[in-house]
């Protein structure tokens, strides 16, 4: 009922009323009056209603969105809701995901179908691995990850042919569903394939990250492999080190390869941050299983140019030079290497030849002060032997004058 609409015509009928009527008129204008006022209740409640079923869905999307970061670098929108008492993955968890990638003009960049990953590994764009913990069973989520989370100021290129896949410092969209969550015990591993897989996909994500500069993620990853490859950290004659798991000696040779590959590849990472010590130790578990093995021998010369040994860097290239003679970037290694101790055995014999005359200089200045005290000596007999022939001299005259 329109509320203006319905006073007016009550007021006229008021007004147009018989005297006689005036009873009637104003039974009239007191229901129209409370009918009136009960329709403007209604709106009121139905104005309320509005507003409050308003304010819950709000307070349902400000639940469904979630700026995880706090600073919209990172937001989580859930599109569709888990069932009830759906899992949720933990770090290390074998996830099946389901997702599609955007750039902010809806071009689509990536997309996987029932793709299988263990969270907190990187082997998605961090932006999704961060995500896929606050995440259940059968979710679905968009996604929107700053470029900081996605791939940076480098973007994505494939290599043949050479293409620009994402550009440069481009924020991305994600639909992600989690499709599945599998906890991995022992038993999941009994399986040389299943190890090997693992471990070479470890191994080549750490490689997309060391090509990309980013070597602590690379250096994560190496060794995530290595967890895979068995824990014998290059000791041949250790056991293999994961009960009731047989494999045959050609399993354990080609996973002692892969092995020996990843710590050579987790050294030379480990040298790209100045990490000599942690480096040292990766390259050695490569040289107690292949004493001659170039790229070990090379990168602890690395290691050791890296300490300040530069004499021992040397011989180690000398070393990898005799084993790969067409090899030109030991030969340009080594060149430089010898200019470095050249240098620094000008620098050290300089050093010395200050030190000898600082000392010389220090001789001379004791010298010349443990003779100072015998010029002074000398000077006091001096003033001594005159001031006593003076008082004799006076004492002289002053005899001869008594007498005299």
């Amino acid at each position: 009922m329109d509320i203006e609409k319905s006073s007016s015509s009550s007021f006229e009928d008021l007004t147009n009323a018989d005297d006689t009527n005036d009873i009637r008129g104003t039974h009239a204008h007191v229901n129209e009056s409370e009918t009136s006022e009960a329709d403007s209740a209604a709106v009121q409640s139905s104005s309320n209603s509005e507003d409050n079923a308003k304010q819950q869905e709000d307070d349902i999307d400000d639940e469904m969105e979630c700026d995880i970061l706090g600073n919209k670098q990172l937001i989580k929108r859930i599109i569709k809701k888990a069932p009830a008492n759906a899992k949720r993955p933990n770090r290390g968890d074998l996830v099946t995901i389901t997702y599609t990638g955007k750039l902010e003009d809806g071009t689509v960049v990536e997309k996987e179908e029932r793709f299988q990953c263990h969270v907190g590994d990187f082997e998605v764009v961090q932006g999704l691995d961060m995500v896929l913990p606050m995440m259940h069973v059968g979710e679905v989520a968009q996604v929107s990850i700053d470029q900081r989370f996605g791939y940076g100021t480098i973007g994505l290129k494939t290599e043949n042919p050479p293409e620009t896949v994402i550009p440069p410092n481009a924020n991305l969209i994600y639909e992600l569903e989690l499709v599945d969550v599998q906890y991995e015990d022992f038993a999941d591993l009994k399986s040389f394939d299943v190890l090997r897989k693992y471990g070479a996909r470890k191994k080549e994500r750490a490689n997309y990250f060391y090509k990309r500069v980013e070597y602590n993620n690379a250096i994560h990853l190496y060794r995530r492999a290595l967890d895979y490859l068995d824990n014998r950290d290059g000791d041949p004659d250790a056991e293999f080190g994961k009960e009731d798991l047989e494999l045959s000696n050609s399993d354990l040779q080609s996973l002692l390869e892969d092995r020996l590959i990843v710590y050579n590849n987790l050294a030379m990472a480990q040298i790209k941050i100045g990490a000599y010590d942690a480096a040292l130790q990766s390259v050695e578990h490569v040289l107690r299983c292949q004493p001659n093995n170039p790229k070990a021998l090379y990168r602890k010369g690395r290691v050791l140019e890296g300490k300040n040994d530069t004499q021992g860097a040397i011989k180690l290239l000398q070393k990898v030079a005799t084993l790969e003679p067409d090899n030109r970037s030991v030969q340009s290694d080594l060149a430089r290497l010898f200019i470095k101790a050249r240098r620094d055995e000008h620098n050290e014999k300089e050093m010395y030849q200050k030190m000898l005359g600082q000392a010389k200089k220090m001789e001379q200045k004791t010298n010349v002060r443990q003779k100072a005290p015998l010029v002074d000596n000398s000077k006091l007999k001096l003033i001594g032997f005159l001031m006593g022939t003076i008082l004799i001299g006076v004492a002289g005259v002053a005899i001869y004058r008594y007498k005299y």
